[in-house]
């Protein structure tokens, strides 16, 4: 046993004696029925009612009676919410809302119009007239709402999702679309699957108001034949589920957080989730955001990625441009990229269709800022509902136009990146990569990479589309919308759903600091010493400190001392020498009159001759050889004179030669 919804718009009278009474304030009412498990027949899964078998039809409003039976609508239970939405689960009869018509491209006189026909577990398309008929199946909503537990905050993106579950079987080359929009006529194409395809579930996210149509098409071949081939390719949608439609009745109730006052639904305070089965919140830890499809459980609180912080809300994460990186030499970098928060819009190279129509690919880019910011905007201004997509990253297919009040035409805007997951040097964050070889480098200073990523989903891109932009600082850049592709993926991507772009700026680069710039000392000409300040090259910065002045100073040049120490060098030199040869002059001088005054004294101890005269005699020089002098260095014969000198003023010189010689001439005197 188990609860579900049978949808419609219709509003028929209860049976089983219900009757419709209105309320003050009106809950939304739950309606129970019981299944049999047993799969043995075609009616032993259909709901047990009393009612016609009109299942699809069953309905409960915000007017419904309370139940007197099982089967009847049942009120949500206090501390729970009402899940609003449709589901088409069960096809005995077409919805109201939803009708089928055949489209042809070539006239025809057939009556025939019914494209898609019912068939209980399954609506599935009908044989046409021609094979290359569009079976159309429209859908059709008045708008959203969030539930009360739901806030609604401007980085939050969504407001409902539609999943639906189908299969298509083909032997020709078949087409599946799934369109969305303002109208049938007034849509654009979603998704698109070619060929025989499994049973599948595919869902789509809804930002707009404005999208309130849903169409599938199917087309069995491009091939034009007037007689049918391919009547038994078909496609086949086992069940629909939109959320959060306005009008819509639940087919659950879903636990939510109270206020204390009135015991009403309330959200959880930002930064809480809700446990599980409690309607109790409790807080997330520090930077982290509420997942926006999941408020119930700890699994609810993300954290958030690298560089990044968490809004106000607590629902997505935001960069403030601002980020520094510690490089492997301990020097930390700052970077500021502020100057290239506004939205930049930027193409790619020309493209041409087979007739020749010239198009392009064009980019918007929101990089980063605080709350508040712009986001970047693609929009489609052919149609009349001119559709738009919002978010950090967003690409449009743009023609050149002709009439004078457009200059381009521009059509189907999608997503690349409604969020920001992280900021880092790093080549891949996240499941995203950012390989170094699409955009090489030979600047030893590290790219900085934005990483971002869309919740919208798509047949070749399961996980969702992403994004990476590699800022590159390059001082040479003045412009703030120099954004490249890869050469070898012009389109900007090479699967499809990762996009790469390279953003080289003055901006991108890291502020200055000291440790960007060196100091240059002139040489000190006539007294005057300058000191510059010049940048590192290669310079790898931008904004931060500036250079510092030009530094003048008094300075005394090196050739005034060099003049100055060869000048004193040679005085104190040549008075050093002149003094050396005066006082070396003078104690030989003294040296010889003692020693030929001892020489003349007869051998006599304690006895000198008186000197007739201090002259030296004629003849006196011959005699010099024979004197024996004790040799002493020059400098210990100043010490001694100058030591020895007496108080009366005359000079003592030792005469240690001459007493020795004396001595010795004694001794041969006795030995005689």
């Amino acid at each position: 046993m188990f609860a579900t919804w049978f949808l419609s718009n219709q509003k028929r009278p209860l049976t089983g004696g219900q009757h419709l009474r209105a309320q003050a304030n009106p809950r939304p009412l739950l309606r129970l029925h019981h299944f049999n498990t047993d799969r043995g027949g075609n009616d032993a899964a259909r709901p047990d009612t009393p009612e016609p078998r009109f299942t699809v039809a069953a309905f409960c409003t915000d007017l419904c009676g309370f139940a007197h039976v099982q089967r009847a609508c049942a009120e949500c239970p206090v501390g729970t919410e009402p899940v609003m939405g449709f589901e088409y689960k069960w096809w005995n009869t077409m919805p109201s809302n939803m009708k089928s018509s055949i489209y042809r491209r070539e006239f025809s006189n057939s009556d025939h119009s019914t494209a898609w026909e019912v068939a209980g577990e399954y609506i599935y398309t009908t044989p046409g007239d021609q094979d290359t008929d569009y079976m159309m199946l429209v859908l059709t909503v008045s708008g959203y709402r969030l539930p009360q537990s739901m806030a609604k905050d401007s980085e939050r993106s969504g407001l409902s999702r539609i999943t639906f579950v189908f299969e298509t079987t083909c032997t020709a080359d078949c087409k599946f679309y799934f369109l969305a929009g303002y109208n049938e006529w007034n849509n654009d194409v979603v998704e698109q699957w070619k060929g025989s395809t499994r049973k599948q579930s595919y869902s789509y996210l809804i930002q707009s108001n404005s999208t309130v149509t849903f169409t599938w098409t199917f087309k069995r071949t491009d091939e034009f034949n007037m007689e049918r081939k391919y009547s038994g390719n078909i496609a086949k949608i086992y069940s629909i589920h939109i959320t959060n439609v306005i009008g819509g009745v639940a087919s659950e109730c879903r636990r939510c957080a109270l206020s204390s006052a009135n015991s009403a639904c309330v959200p959880c305070p930002p930064g809480h989730y809700m446990v599980s089965g409690t309607g109790v919140c409790r807080r997330c830890s520090a930077n982290t955001f509420i997942r926006a499809d999941q408020p119930v459980g700890e699994a609810a609180c993300v954290q958030c990625g690298p560089n990044t912080r968490t809004n106000k809300a607590y629902s997505a994460c935001l960069s403030d441009c601002t980020l520094d990186v510690q490089t492997r030499g301990g020097a930390p970098l700052h970077y500021d990229f502020s100057p290239l928060s506004n939205v930049t819009s930027f193409q790619s190279s020309p493209r041409f269709t087979t007739k020749g129509l010239r198009y392009f690919h064009h980019f918007n880019v929101g990089l980063c800022g605080k709350e508040g910011r712009v986001p970047a905007t693609c929009m489609d201004n052919i149609t009349e509902s001119g559709r738009e997509v919002k978010g950090y990253v967003c690409q449009s297919t743009v023609v050149p136009s002709e009439i004078r009040s457009q200059s381009v035409v521009s059509s189907q805007p999608f997503l690349i990146g409604d969020s920001l997951v992280g900021v880092t040097t790093d080549t891949a964050l996240s499941g995203i990569s950012s390989p170094k070889w699409l955009f090489p480098s030979e600047s030893s200073l590290p790219d900085v990479v934005f990483y971002y990523k869309s919740s919208e989903t798509t047949q070749a891109c399961k996980r969702g589309r992403s994004a990476t932009i590699r800022l590159r600082c390059n001082p040479t850049v003045t412009a703030k919308d120099h954004i490249t592709l890869p050469s070898n993926c012009s389109e900007g991507t090479c699967d499809g759903c990762t996009f790469h772009f390279l953003w080289e700026s003055q901006h991108a680069c890291p502020l200055c600091t000291k440790n960007h710039y060196r100091e240059i000392v002139s040489a000190c000409i006539q007294g005057i010493q300058k000191t510059t300040y010049v940048w590192q090259q290669p310079l790898q910065c931008y904004g931060g400190e500036s250079l510092p002045a030009q530094k003048v100073s008094a300075c005394v040049t090196l050739d005034f001392w060099l003049k100055f120490g060869v000048s004193t060098g040679t005085i104190a030199a040549v008075l050093l020498i002149s003094i050396s040869c005066y006082f070396w002059k003078k104690t030989r001088k003294l040296q010889y009159k003692y020693s030929k005054l001892m020489m003349s004294s007869g051998g006599k101890e304690c006895e000198l001759p008186t000197a007739d005269s201090c002259a030296i005699m004629e003849g006196e020089d011959a005699e010099d050889d024979l004197m024996d002098l004790t040799k002493k260095p020059f400098f210990a014969k100043i010490k001694s004179f100058s030591r020895e000198r007496t108080s009366d003023g005359f000079d003592s010189v030792p005469l240690k030669s001459s007493s020795s010689l004396h001595q010795r001439d004694e001794e041969d005197s006795d030995d005689a």
